[in-house]
């Protein structure tokens, strides 16, 4: 069955693999590539999860895997354990090292490669940049993070993973392929285990605005999500760091405001306090997740013509609920 989100028909299909493509981002694009002709492989820990053919990999070693990367078109290396989680000692290390020694992993694959990929689309986070509420980051003016004084220790630490992962495809040896960090905002989408997943089960529990509702959110619609995929693949002289987010984020109290009202109208109970603390606690995760202030914009995109179908938040919110709905998903 097409994806909603699916791209436009391929003609001239590509070979595409997916390291730790078994993921809510990971099922997205496979769908979407299958759907318009491409041959999708995917790179998995968990080939039970694996949403197209696969391939095991432990996301450290070469194995079998490295034959997937050589002759491929495009990588995009989803690989890294989720953020969805207390950040203790162990998750910590987890965190850091799926993401940087995957990213070697895959770097030294390409290197390697008598026929390299064109493209390497590594996966980053908007998490990268500071916290802040004055103005809007882009890939050219923005303010990177972790020196903010008031920036709580998981705070820096997630900046710090984002630096580190982006620092590992730096560093490959890809000498002929071309290098695209996607710094990705929330994507939106209506598969389940995603961001709107998680909101809107917010919004139906009757919870509105978290904290003082003054943060910045940074989000994109799964249909352009995957366009600007596309769009990365087709031009090839954009590389290095890409903002991934539509051009209007705005405050959680605003963001959450216009969620409830496209899903049943009625507004929610604030959360802030002692409460984020213990649901975050309760929920084992973090609050850094939901209070960083993320505002984040694709200038890089814009400035190469790139036009977003879902630019302001209300349009997306009605298309994911009306669409959640139509789906039949529960919880």
């Amino acid at each position: 069955m097409p994806t909603a989100a699916a791209l436009a028909p391929s003609l001239c299909p590509l070979k595409v693999v997916i390291p730790g493509g078994s993921g809510h981002l990971g099922t997205l694009l496979a769908r979407a590539f299958h759907d318009r002709g491409d041959r999708v492989v995917v790179l998995s820990r968990r080939p039970a999860h694996a949403p197209a053919p696969f391939v095991e990999w432990d996301g450290r070693k070469p194995g079998r895997w490295i034959e997937e990367i050589d002759g491929a078109d495009v990588v995009v290396n989803l690989a890294g354990r989720s953020v969805d989680c207390r950040y203790d000692a162990k998750r910590r290390a987890e965190i850091l090292w799926s993401r940087v020694e995957s990213t070697r992993a895959i770097g030294a694959a390409i290197a390697n490669a008598a026929r390299p990929p064109r493209l390497w689309l590594q996966a980053s986070s908007a998490t990268i940049y500071a916290h802040r509420y004055d103005a809007p980051n882009d890939e050219i003016d923005g303010v990177l993070g972790g020196d903010e004084p008031d920036a709580p220790d998981a705070w820096r630490f997630s900046v710090d993973v984002a630096k580190a992962w982006e620092q590992a495809a730096d560093e490959a040896n890809a000498k002929t392929t071309r290098i695209v960090k996607m710094r990705m905002a929330m994507v939106m989408s209506t598969i389940h285990g995603g961001p709107f997943d998680a909101l809107l089960r917010q919004v139906r529990m009757g919870i509105g605005r978290l904290g003082d509702g003054r943060q910045w959110m940074s989000w994109i619609h799964e249909r352009d999500f995957v366009r600007a995929i596309e769009w990365l693949i087709d031009s090839e002289d954009i590389s290095g760091a890409v903002n991934l987010a539509a051009p209007k984020p705005l405050p959680n109290a605003q963001f959450m405001r216009i969620l409830q009202h496209a899903w049943h109208g009625r507004v929610g109970m604030p959360v802030s306090g002692w409460v984020l603390d213990l649901g975050a606690w309760l929920v084992r995760s973090e609050t850094e997740l939901v209070l960083k202030s993320r505002r984040v914009v694709p200038r890089r995109l814009l400035d190469d013509g790139f036009t977003f179908r879902y630019p302001e938040w209300p349009s997306a919110a009605r298309d994911l609920c009306a669409r959640w709905r139509g789906s039949g998903e529960t919880w």
